[in-house]
């Protein structure tokens, strides 16, 4: 059975996260490239994705690896030049694939030639581009902000006598949204891209962008304690999700859509980290809709057990609103991987999950591999976020670590020592291994995803939660006279079967008839 048409291609679709420093290396300087991608192209469209999500691609000093941008539109040299750019994405319309970008929003790099003007000096006709303030009377930071990655959010100007605001590092200087003349040219930049053809945005810390009016002091957060990081000492109730940026994010909306709103129209996915409630906020409304998809991390957030799992999918499920299309991810470039997390058997549980649940899922690379835990040794770190805040394991170089494609040198990823250390077992953990493999990560991987489109209940289907036994997730998925069920078995020992039918598919090999065993996942008909 098919997918039906009428639901746009974003509906009906998977994502695949690429992180271009990783995927692969063309020119042998042990960075990945826009050539080496498109080299790889045949291994994504043979998972059977349907798009393509590509970390920040545009000139950087790389100070936060592609977050501090350095012109909006054109692209780092360490990964290749506009021409390279649009070779990619003709080979990526080839396969039938879309590609998203990841825009930068809420800050650029210091070496933005809008904030090296800014920074000129009070009068600078783009001063107001990016958040100045005055000191406080005891001349320290203006409020007590705490930048995401540790320390104050303020860095002093000498030359101006003002601080100006950073989320992130400092290096990373805030935007002003509230400038009209910053949110015409930041929406040109978006024009930029959707002429050149690209199919839309993954759009980074959307939440972010506007800023209370005043720049109160944020609250203390109660529940923070020491090992935690220092963000968290703070609750971002000023700094962060103000009315004003729903607003923008409408007018976002209504420039996506007027390249096209019918299912091939491109396509905004906001990342967002709120609550259920202010999260469905980001959807809009069917008048003035805002973001297709505010991205919902809460399979990473949350524990790995089925009563905890079940209870935040009906929560969620019950928070979206009737025209919001739910959407799911286990895995990212800022997350620590899911076989890492919960271990290589339950990894291939949530593999299951992911592509059944309903909603949109998005697979980062490597994922598809069970690349499990990485250790990287202290003089390889590259994290800004761990080298500012060490110790408390909120290092993301462990998710970055490149892709393993073989068992030659470097495995295939360079011909020379990668910029990040591979995964430990990459000799027998790679691309190539597991395609020989039925058994392999990958092989459930790309049977699960055949499934998901063949089956409209699976992509387009409506959802219900099943009871179960204790430590199973059941529930049912439905489209037309098509009933599914999907039983997760989120323990290592056996547990009844919460129905019976036709097995489809089951994340182990081999079937048990009447129970689930340990570990195990299965798609009924």
């Amino acid at each position: 059975m098919s997918n039906q048409t009428s639901h746009p291609w974003w509906e009906r679709g998977t994502v695949y996260q690429i992180y271009p420093r990783s995927f692969q290396d063309s020119d042998g300087d042990g960075v990945g490239d826009l050539a080496g991608i498109e080299r790889r192209l045949d291994h994504v469209a043979a998972l059977g994705v349907d798009a393509i999500w590509l970390s920040p691609i545009f000139p950087s000093p790389m100070a936060d690896f592609g977050y501090d941008v350095a012109d909006y539109c054109g692209v780092e040299p360490l990964f290749g030049d506009l021409a390279a750019f649009d070779r990619l994405l003709a080979a990526i319309h080839a396969r039938g694939l879309k590609l998203l970008l990841d825009f930068v929003p809420n800050h650029s790099s210091d070496q933005h030639p809008w904030f090296v003007e800014s920074r000129s000096g009070r009068n600078s006709p783009k001063r107001d581009w990016y958040i100045w303030r005055d000191p406080a009377p005891d001349g320290g930071p203006p409020n007590n902000w705490i930048s995401d990655f540790g320390g104050s959010a303020w860095e002093y100007d000498a030359n101006s006598g003002q601080y100006h605001l950073h989320a992130f590092l400092k290096q990373q200087p805030d935007l002003n949204w509230r400038n009209p003349a910053l949110k015409a040219a930041m929406l040109d930049a978006m024009r930029f891209w959707f002429d050149r053809g690209v199919d839309g945005f993954r759009i980074d810390v959307l939440w972010h962008i506007v800023k209370a009016e005043g720049f109160p002091d944020n609250p203390p957060n109660p529940y923070w304690r020491p090992g935690i990081t220092e963000r968290d000492r703070l609750i971002q109730q000023h700094s962060t999700d103000q009315p004003e940026a729903h607003a923008i994010a409408a007018e976002m909306r209504a420039l996506a859509d007027s390249y096209g709103a019918d299912g091939q129209g491109r396509v905004l996915i906001g990342e967002i980290f709120l609550p259920n409630d202010r999260h469905a906020r980001w959807y809009g409304t069917p008048e003035r809709p805002q973001v297709h998809l505010p991205f919902n991390f809460q399979l990473i957030e949350n524990a790995w057990d089925a009563a905890t799992l079940r209870d935040m999918i009906a929560a969620y499920e019950a928070s979206l609103p009737p025209h919001g299309w739910p959407n799911w991810v286990i895995g990212s470039h800022d997350a620590p991987r899911i076989a890492a997390r919960i271990g290589e058997a339950q990894a291939r549980v949530a593999a299951m999950l992911l592509l059944t649940l309903r909603g949109t899922p998005t697979l980062y690379q490597g994922d598809e591999l069970g690349i499990g835990q990485v250790d990287i040794p202290a003089d390889r770190v590259r994290d800004p976020q761990e080298l500012r805040q060490p110790g408390i394991g909120i290092g993301r170089d462990r998710s970055r670590t490149p892709m393993p494609w073989d068992a030659s040198s470097f495995a295939g990823f360079s011909t020379v020592e990668p910029w990040l250390p591979l995964n430990p077992d990459w000799p027998t953990r790679n691309v190539a291994a597991q395609e020989q493999d039925g058994g392999s990560m990958l092989t459930l991987y790309r049977r699960l995803l055949a499934l998901r489109r063949e089956r409209a209940a699976l992509s387009v289907g409506d959802f219900r939660l099943l009871d179960a036994a204790d430590g199973v997730l059941a529930y049912e998925r439905r489209h037309g006279g098509e009933q599914l069920r999907v039983a997760l078995n989120l323990t290592g020992e056996a547990r009844p079967l919460p129905f019976a039918g036709t097995m489809l598919l089951s994340t182990l090999p081999g079937a048990a008839s009447d129970y689930l065993r340990g570990d195990e996942g299965v798609i009924f008909r």
